[in-house]
């Protein structure tokens, strides 16, 4: 992501070119009463009404998510022990299969929040130093005056200068992305060599500023392997996943996902036409910065657990949620998303402040975020990624998809429906954006 005088390209939605009718899925919930029952349905809507969870308004959203072009997504939303799960669209646009609420999915950079715990969790240990220099601890790796001058912390919250490693691990991907991602689709790729193509490349913001870059976390999980002796992903299914007592999310072992999931399609920009699935792909190429598989409710269970203080320490905590402007602003201007260790808050339209990441790996969209006490949460995946359209000059032309994904999120997080699909939300400023890896690939292939 480069930096600019506003905010970078909003590319967290993923969309579709198809419209489908969506067959509602149960909801489920905390309450008593045989399921279907009037005692039921009743003790459910006393439930909701006390903890400000519209079901109605959630299915209807997330629908309008679908019709406005998405093939298919699947969301948990949380406020307290209310509790609710739905799925619209299509998990494969050949055979029309549906989606599912309890859907496997990749979900990309939120990856970065469980790497940055387990750093930290070494950093309570007292066995790395958030400011000290990477090369007290990779120097083979980062050697030189990179390894003297940027520090862990910075490597946390992409403030170190370091390029990001994706363009030059896909040859040929901004030419004919189809063929590179195809020829790549299977290849293993080691984490060193990941490092070594993102220090090589040229950086693109001074260091000290933040610029997202997955080379960054790839360095953060060679770090952990030299402190802990251990694997990274080892360390983090041990110490972080398993802590919180996840059930459901992992790093692969081979390309394909081992539970129910949706194919995953990837239009670049509408230069795969149609869209090619890429649910099935070695996920080397991500690591220790973007290669998890989780599920919606594994994602807000996640999140809920750690803004609680339940994975790390109350000093690690606040180290975590220290932040700088993820973007530049015009003077007097607020930023309305700031980037801490792994984790990001952002302002939504409904005026509140939220924690969480976003994900995207090719074909996969993910987004988590809740409150600050982790009580009201939404985590929502989708399988349709780039489809967003530029005109000659770069330009976003309109986007119905990306207005419906914050009108879902947005509605669920404040606990009230927002704007019809066709309908444009009053509002005072723009929609935030936010940085994904890969998406950045559509600001090179303008330059």
């Amino acid at each position: 992501m480069t930096s600019s005088r506003r905010a970078p390209r909003s590319v967290v939605a993923a969309a579709t070119l198809v419209a489908l009718s969506a067959t509602a899925l149960p909801a489920q919930a905390a309450v008593a009463g045989e399921p279907g029952s009037r005692t039921a349905v009743s003790a459910m809507a006393a439930h909701d009404a006390r903890h400000g969870l519209d079901r109605a308004a959630l299915r209807g959203s997330l629908d309008a998510f679908h019709k406005a072009g998405m093939y298919g997504a699947y969301s948990a939303v949380r406020n307290g022990p209310a509790r609710w799960q739905g799925a619209t669209g299509i998990a494969d646009v050949d055979s029309g299969r549906p989606t599912r609420p309890d859907f496997e999915h990749r979900v990309g950079s939120i990856t970065k929040t469980f790497t940055a715990v387990a750093v930290l969790q070494q950093a309570g240990a007292g066995r790395i130093d958030l400011d000290a220099p990477v090369g007290r601890y990779i120097p083979d790796v980062v050697p030189g005056e990179q390894g003297r001058q940027v520090t862990v912390r910075m490597l946390l919250n992409h403030t170190s200068g370091i390029a990001d490693y994706v363009l030059p691990a896909f040859p040929g991907i901004l030419e004919n992305p189809g063929k590179a991602l195809d020829e790549n689709r299977l290849r293993r790729i080691a984490p060193e060599e990941l490092a070594r193509l993102g220090l090589a490349a040229p950086p693109v913001a001074e260091r000290g500023t933040h610029s997202y870059s997955n080379t960054n976390y790839i360095l953060a999980g060679l770090i952990l392997e030299r402190v802990t002796g251990q694997q990274a992903e080892a360390y983090i299914t041990r110490n972080v996943i398993r802590k919180a007592g996840l059930r459901h999310t992992y790093f692969p072992s081979s390309p394909s996902i081992k539970g129910p999931h949706a194919r995953m399609y990837e239009s670049f920009f509408g230069l795969i036409d149609p869209p090619r699935d890429y649910s099935v792909a070695d996920m080397s190429w991500a690591g220790t910065a973007g290669a998890l598989v989780s599920t919606t409710s594994d994602l807000n269970d996640f999140y809920r657990q750690l803004l609680s203080g339940r994975l790390l320490g109350a000093a690690q905590l606040r180290e975590m949620k220290t932040t700088v402007p993820a973007y530049e602003t015009e003077p007097g201007e607020e930023p309305l998303m700031r980037y801490g260790l792994g984790i990001y808050t952002l302002k939504m339209p409904n005026g509140g402040w939220y924690w969480g990441h976003d994900g995207a790996v090719f074909g996969a969209g993910t987004w988590a975020l809740s409150s600050e006490d982790g009580r009201r949460q939404v985590a929502i995946g989708y399988n349709l990624m780039k489809y967003q359209r530029f005109d000659e000059q770069g330009k976003p032309l309109p986007d119905p998809i990306t207005e419906a994904l914050y009108a879902h999120v947005d509605g669920a997080l404040a606990g009230r429906p927002t704007a019809p699909l066709g309908v444009a939300p009053q509002r005072t400023r723009p929609l935030p954006t936010l940085p994904i890896g890969p998406d950045a690939l559509h600001q090179a292939s303008l330059r």
